[in-house]
């Protein structure tokens, strides 16, 4: 067990089938990062206070949770922040906000490589 956790976080919502978009989008991830887990910030489980007070109970001392999100919108910089003030105090675990997914460089890269695919597939036909 790490005392270093990463949780990947989206949003959440009650249509399984949005949850499972996300389950499958993280899942290398989780895959490759020792003691890492999805959360969601609402609607959906597990949420992101039950994987804030796993951590507390594995005994993990710092979380770094990274935003499955395009940009920071309001969420990002109020909702999720004083949550995770919140649960830093409740639980005594260090917690860092990474910037969404959406602001790193290499997400564009990952579209235009979609959008040239999706261009290559729709001209042969």
């Amino acid at each position: 067990m790490s005392d270093h956790r990463v949780l990947l976080l989206a949003h959440g919502s009650s249509d399984l089938q949005w949850c499972r978009t996300f389950e499958k989008l993280a899942a290398p991830s989780l895959a490759s990062v020792p003691d890492s887990a999805i959360a969601y910030m609402e609607l959906s489980e597990p949420s992101l206070d039950d994987e804030i007070a796993r951590a507390a109970q594995d005994g993990v001392a710092r979380v770094t949770v990274l935003p499955l999100f395009l940009a920071a919108g309001r969420h990002l910089r109020k909702d999720v922040p004083a949550m995770l003030d919140r649960l830093a105090s409740e639980h005594r675990v260090e917690i860092s906000l990474a910037s969404p997914v959406g602001e790193h460089p290499l997400l564009g890269d990952a579209i235009r490589h979609i959008v040239e695919e999706t261009l290559t597939q729709t001209s042969s036909h």
